[in-house]
């Protein structure tokens, strides 16, 4: 994440949950053609199709209530990652463990690990408004990503306000930063005075976290 980003998670004690919509991905909360083509036949005892379409248009507007918090799952630093997500070489990014992740969150989130599928060949489960923000195209495989999932939405005395718009972009959910963080490392191309202001503004902020240089930025040795 960019330093703004990091600066805004400390000086909240929270993270960021983006609007599903607002992602580049356009598939985002959608089901697979393959669930359009199969619906017949899955459902073939269904005696009412129009719940079909009903459900279809749901999934579509429950998009702007869905707010998804994305990381990347390794065991190293990815360098492509980096490229990826960092507007400048100021950036850093954090480290933490799944279940710390999972532990902390209220219970309203879905922490799972993304499944990457071939959308005209594989059938995508249905029957939860969470699995579409779980399953992504296999051109995405590289992201190889966790999500963290909520939906809130609007009601009223009558049920869920289907068709209502949301006017909020993305939403904050509190979280004890000191637990959740392992380390925080810095950019590989960030300048040499970066370390140090990351480093006085964690402790503005009476936070101990260990940050340490990106390994990806070490010397190489000939």
């Amino acid at each position: 994440m960019d330093f703004t980003k990091y600066v805004s998670m400390l000086s909240t004690s929270s993270l960021y949950f983006s609007r599903a919509d607002q992602f580049d991905d356009p598939y985002e909360g959608a089901t697979s053609h393959a669930n359009l083509n199969l619906r017949d036949e899955v459902y073939s005892d269904m005696p009412n199709k129009k719940i079909l379409n009903d459900l279809s248009r749901f999934a579509e507007w429950v998009r702007q209530w869905t707010y998804v918090n994305c990381w990347h799952m390794n065991n190293y630093e990815s360098a492509a990652m980096w490229k990826l997500y960092s507007k400048t070489d100021e950036a850093i990014t954090i480290q933490s463990t799944y279940n710390k992740l999972s532990d902390l969150l209220p219970y309203s989130t879905y922490v799972g690990t993304v499944k990457y599928i071939d959308y005209e060949k594989d059938w995508m489960p249905e029957g939860n408004t969470f699995y579409p923000f779980v399953h992504k195209r296999k051109s995405f495989e590289h992201e190889n990503e966790l999500r963290v999932v909520t939906q809130d939405l609007p009601t009223d005395d009558n049920g869920i306000k289907v068709g209502k718009p949301n006017s909020e972009m993305g939403k904050h959910i509190s979280i004890d930063i000191e637990k959740l963080i392992e380390k925080v490392f810095i950019s590989p191309d960030a300048p040499t005075w970066f370390p140090t202001l990351v480093q006085k503004v964690t402790k503005q902020f009476n936070k101990e976290i260990v940050i340490q240089q990106s390994l990806l930025g070490k010397e190489p040795i000939f």
